[in-house]
């Protein structure tokens, strides 16, 4: 039946032992230093291995650049959006795919140039003496080192290791991937400098740079990376604007090759520039293309009514068919001329409304100046439509927010309102002036059909041949003037520090962090590991964890011995642990006095295991007992597992079991030991039924004769976590010892015993904790403030005689010992 006490358990409910934690710790510095020592030479190994970061920079302006040949007359212009505008597409353009694919392939980064240092490979972009020309319509091995040796100047070897007998290819001219069948194993193959090499998998002519410098039987790798993903990297460029001046940029990149990132960066600029400045006469190219597609048409039609004149002259005197001709000739080609104006006027409007209602894409829209209209709405109008569907295009690639899409088709949609209005208007005036020029034509025209016939045949003839030539010569001025402001048009983004490498620029590695991270991981992953051994170690370490978990007292700490024999205090009666079962002692003496009890008194020694010590300290303690002078008994009663004759070089023939059955008598089964006052009395044979022998009558009457002889009786028996034994010998003891052994005894067992002692199995108890060490792997110094302190040697000088190695051997020797 379970008693209510059994339930004590629960009241030895205990928390965190930080300050144990923290003496745990210091404990294993060992551990922290080797653990220290691998992190900082792992981080050293980094930073020596790992390649230079450097940053470059790029600084340019966005003004707004005005054509200085822009007139009324030209009625050629275009319109960025502002410097604030611009400024926003800068940026986004920089960091735009399209843009920096334009960038790549014109730098072909694509090909890596690779050469190997002290520790790996690493970009040799700008330091290598060769660069390869390849063909773009053909493959090229995919992402395989290809090893270059140069042999001589004018020779040089390729290298290729294949591991299966397939290879992908890319062709850069489509980006598109292929595969081809190999030899596996290594591709060695000699050609010439400056020869076309054409292979399945590679197909370059490779060329030596101006100044190369030496060269021969050196070593480079060659690598074909994926189109797209080196396009990816370099979408990282940063772009910053001043917060001083909106209008200045800075560019910058981060690398380990300063040459490659001078180059991209330069170039980046210079294709943005060209792209803009492209933008930026779109509106004069398209005048020129379509005036250059008019100018066909016309000097065709020169060219037949200059032979139709030939041919009409021909055998004929022209003065004389003249005659008054020539001023009406003159006049109806000053209406013709104006009748074509006004024509080409409402042709190019009709033109422009059809188009702003069928098309999407207004950027190839050509200048009104070609047919002659100068109404600044629609010039204005037409090159903002331009301008937006120009920049819309461009944002394409790089903006995927659809606001802002919308943002520039509201605004399209809003000037192609207004111009289409505008041209409403101006269709409506143009028709009523074209109305106006037919009228005076056709009255000239009745006037000349009043001339002889071969007067009217040539007015026809020099009607058609002036209108044309007169048609000519007006586009061959439109286009004079769309080249001049071409030719005047400025790009608004200039350099004011193009990239350049002038030394320094070094960011990285940071080392600093590395040697931070390594100190913070060395100290964290032996830290882990005590946490885990806190936590998983479930034995007693200290005498607060004795206190924590129990209230029976604690009257004596011992520390661990380093002699051979278990008869310490005898060997060394001086030495700390002498003086430690010597406090243990003073302290049973106030335990009898407090029982007031007279004559012979008892002791019973036990524990809770095997191995924790009862033995050692059952000797030490009668021997202090025997060292006072005073009779003292040491009795046997582990009949399971005797060990008191090995210390007495006694043999275990004759003991307690010889007189529980009978067999001998007291003074038969005591033995004498050459420490004086002190006897023992061995166990004996070991009986098939111990615990019954020792539940016999004889027990009691064995311990009533030896209170007749001696003074002190010290019972070693057997653990009592593992058997009954000890549990019924507490009858006859005045005071119980229970021995703790510090990185061995387990923390329940104190549950069991507090479960014991409360239901009264063990009478008087107090506990000893054994084998305790200062150094201990938890608990160093918890032996301070329980008035012990047995073991240090600045306390102890001049009072006990702790051995002390003479020289540096013998310290070794005795280091190693005391671990």
């Amino acid at each position: 039946m379970l008693d209510i006490k059994d339930f004590s358990i629960f009241e030895a409910e205990t928390g965190f032992d930080f300050k144990g934690f923290l003496i745990k710790i210091g404990s294993y510095w060992k551990w922290f230093l080797l653990s220290l020592a691998i992190t900082f030479t792992i981080a050293y190994q980094v930073n020596i291995r790992k390649e230079k970061i450097y940053a470059m920079e790029s600084v340019i302006s966005v003004k707004e650049e005005t054509n200085p040949l822009f007139t009324s007359n030209t009625s050629l212009v275009f319109n960025w959006g502002g410097t604030s505008d611009q400024v926003q597409t800068i940026a986004t353009t920089l960091q735009s795919r399209s843009h920096n694919e334009l960038v790549v392939d014109k730098l072909q980064y694509y090909i890596g140039y690779l050469a190997q240092g002290k520790y790996n490979l690493v970009d040799a972009y700008g330091s290598v003496p060769f660069y390869v020309a390849i063909d773009k319509t053909r493959g090229q091995l995919a992402g395989t080192l290809i090893g270059i040796k140069f042999l001589s100047e004018n020779e040089y070897e390729i290298r290729i290791p294949f591991g299966s007998n397939s290879a992908s290819l890319i062709t850069y001219a489509n980006n598109s991937y292929s595969n081809t069948n190999v030899a596996v194993g290594e591709f060695v193959q000699k050609y010439k400098v400056g020869k076309q090499v054409s292979l399945p998998f590679l197909n370059w002519k490779l060329q030596i740079k101006d100044n190369p410098g030496f060269y021969k039987g050196n070593e480079y790798f060659v690598q074909f990376n994926d189109f797209d993903g080196t396009v990816s990297g370099y979408r990282g460029v940063s772009v910053k604007s001043d917060d001083k001046g909106s209008s200045i940029i800075t560019l910058g990149m981060q690398g380990t090759n300063k040459a490659r990132m001078v180059e991209y960066l330069n170039s980046t600029v210079n294709m943005l520039i060209k792209r803009q400045l492209d933008s930026k006469n779109q509106f004069a190219t398209n005048t020129i293309q379509f005036i250059d597609s008019t100018l066909v048409a016309m000097e065709a039609q020169l060219k037949e009514t200059t032979n139709e004149l030939k041919s009409f002259r021909k055998d004929k005197n022209i003065y004389d068919i003249e005659g008054d001709g020539s001023k009406f000739s003159d006049k109806v080609l000053e209406y013709d001329v104006q009748k074509d104006e006004l024509s080409r006027k409402l042709a190019y409007y009709n033109s422009l409304k059809s188009y702003l209602k069928n098309s999407v894409d207004y950027a190839k829209l050509p200048a009104p100046s070609v047919a002659g209209i100068e109404d600044p709405n629609i010039v204005t109008n037409i090159s903002r439509l331009i301008s937006l569907s120009t920049q819309r295009s461009e944002m394409a690639y790089a903006v995927k927010s659809e606001k802002i899409f919308k943002d520039f088709d509201n605004q399209m949609e809003a000037v192609k309102k207004v111009l289409l209005e505008n041209i409403a208007t101006a269709k409506t005036s143009l028709q009523y002036d074209m109305a106006l020029v037919q009228s005076k034509i056709n009255e000239a025209e009745s006037t000349i059909k009043q001339l002889p016939e071969d007067q009217q045949e040539l007015i026809k003839i020099k009607r058609k041949y002036d209108l044309s030539d007169n048609i000519y010569s007006t586009f061959l001025q439109k286009r004079s003037e769309a080249d001049i402001v071409k030719a005047a048009n400025l790009s608004d983004i200039h350099f004011i520090d193009p990239a350049k490498d002038i030394g320094g620029g070094l960011i990285g590695p940071r080392t600093s962090v590395n040697y931070v991270l390594a100190l913070f991981l060395g100290l964290l992953f032996p830290l882990l590991l005590v946490f885990g051994i806190f936590f998983i170690n479930n034995s007693i370490q200290n005498t607060e964890d004795i206190s924590r978990l129990t209230q029976i007292p604690l009257i004596g700490v011992i520390g661990l011995s380093k002699d051979t024999t278990d008869l310490a205090v005898f060997s060394k009666p001086k030495s700390a642990l002498s003086e430690s079962f010597r406090a243990i002692r003073s302290s049973l003496q106030y335990l009898y006095k407090q029982q007031q009890l007279e004559g012979a008194k008892t002791l019973m020694i036990t524990s809770s295991v095997s191995g924790e010590g009862k033995t050692f300290c059952s000797l030490n303690i009668a021997t202090v007992f025997a060292l006072s002078e005073k009779k003292t008994v040491i009795i046997g009663l582990d009949l399971r597992k005797p060990k008191l004759f090995g210390e007495f070089n006694l043999a275990n023939d004759v003991g307690v079991v010889n007189y529980l059955i009978k067999q001998k008598t007291v003074d038969e089964i005591i033995n004498s030991t050459h420490i004086p006052f002190l006897d023992v009395i061995l166990s004996g044979p070991i009986p098939p039924n111990p615990a019954e022998m020792i539940m016999s009558d004889g027990m009691k009457e064995l311990i009533d004769e030896l209170k007749k002889k001696y003074d002190y009786i010290i019972l070693d028996t057997p653990p009592v976590g593992l058997v009954s034994d000890a549990l019924e010998l507490a009858q006859y003891c005045d005071v119980t010892l229970y021995i703790v052994r510090q990185n061995f005894t387990k923390k329940d067992m104190i549950t069991l015993l507090n479960n014991r002692v409360k239901r009264g199995e063990l009478n008087n108890t107090s506990i000893i904790l054994n084998g305790f060490q200062n150094k201990a792997k938890y608990g160093a110094g918890y032996g301070y403030g329980y008035g012990y302190g047995y073991g240090t040697t600045t306390y102890s000088n001049g009072y006990n005689d702790e051995d002390k190695p003479k020289n540096i051997v013998e310290k070794v020797i005795h280091k190693l010992k005391g671990n």
